[in-house]
């Protein structure tokens, strides 16, 4: 058996979990925030067998969509910020961070 942790933008985590769950896998979702952009994730814990783990990971990429974003870059530390002036920059966001884990024991009360 293996716990997926899937992490992924909120934009993406409503298709996600509707696939998820049209294809019969039970999810726990987590409301979390992304360190780089400082935004909104959903992370996604799919407990399933080893056989379902390359099924899970094709729905996993086929909802979880790469787009640019326009982001406004944080001011520098220290300096003159009055010479600073902010120019936003495209980044890559999107897509899906994927864990694999083995699971020793599950047990359900």
């Amino acid at each position: 058996m293996k716990m997926i942790i899937a992490v992924v933008q909120d934009k993406d985590s409503s298709r996600l979990n509707d696939a998820l769950s049209k294809n019969d896998y039970k999810t726990t979702k987590l409301s979390t925030t992304g360190g780089f952009l400082r935004e909104g994730n959903t992370t996604f814990m799919i407990g399933c067998n080893d056989d379902d783990v390359d099924n899970a990971l094709d729905i996993i990429r086929e909802n979880c969509s790469q787009r640019e974003q326009m982001v406004a870059p944080i001011s520098p530390m220290g300096g003159n910020a009055d010479s600073y002036i902010p120019k936003p920059v495209k980044v890559e966001v999107g897509g899906a961070t994927v864990f694999i884990l083995p699971v020793d024991s599950f047990f359900q009360f």
